[in-house]
């Protein structure tokens, strides 16, 4: 099982969950508002007068054979050309357990 997180522009929200609801075997995912910097916004070096720009972060669990689909769907459906598009992380996760169940396992998700 994967985690996929990806930080994206809040204006491509929309598209991304539109593209993602098309994926055959995804069974969800969660959103959270936040926000955040990278070097490139103001040099190698941390500078005080540089804010927070705001995003979304779009959190997936799934299957590792869902994994290059949904990474590629992302890319896609969040890609303007602009600096600071976002990034998008790949994880192992050990473990799944539905809590209303107590399934375990990708079942769980």
């Amino acid at each position: 099982m994967k985690e996929i997180k990806a930080y994206i522009k809040k204006h491509k929200l929309t598209d991304a969950t539109r593209a993602l609801r098309k994926i055959e075997g995804l069974t969800g995912m969660s959103v959270v508002e936040c926000c955040g910097y990278g070097i490139g916004w103001g040099g190698a070096k941390f500078e005080e007068h540089i804010s927070c720009r705001p995003g979304v972060k779009i959190e997936i669990f799934c299957e590792e054979g869902l994994v290059d689909e949904v990474v590629d769907c992302i890319e896609k459906s969040a890609h303007t050309g602009l600096k600071g598009d976002g990034k998008i992380y790949v994880s192992n996760i050990e473990q799944a357990v539905r809590i209303s169940s107590g399934e375990r396992g990708c079942g769980a998700v």
